[in-house]
């Protein structure tokens, strides 16, 4: 492990899991604007707004493009809502904040600037 002075202080910890919650809650209503769970798997699919119901030519153009945006969109945030979710769950077992690849102290910049962050930036894809 790095530097103990790297590490970070409990109200650091407390204002980045703050940042997270909030994250989250705005994530998922995101989520819930653009798409749908799929039932027990839990996983999102993007929809479009006018789903299910009968369509001229014209509409049905329009849905295939809303789900062609929505589709992506969905799946991105639901990666980032995992990311979230996984980063509050290591904050609860004292594992937040170590880099997945190396096991090194991510640095407190990084963390103020993504504090969902899984690895530290020599290790970022």
């Amino acid at each position: 492990m790095k530097k103990d002075a790297e590490k970070l202080s409990q109200v650091e910890l407390d204002e980045l899991r703050g940042a997270l919650e909030a994250e989250k809650d705005s994530v998922e209503e995101e989520l819930a604007a653009h798409g749908r769970v799929q039932g027990e798997t839990g996983d999102w699919q993007g929809r479009s707004t006018s789903e299910g119901e009968e369509s001229d030519p014209s509409d049905v153009a329009d849905n295939i493009e809303e789900l062609a945006t929505n589709v992506p969109l969905v799946e991105e945030l639901e990666k980032r809502h995992t990311d979230i979710v996984d980063a509050l769950e290591k904050m609860d077992n004292g594992t937040y904040g170590m880099c997945e690849t190396c096991e090194e102290q991510i640095p407190p910049d990084r963390l103020e600037a993504n504090a969902a962050a899984r690895t530290c930036i020599a290790h970022a894809s």
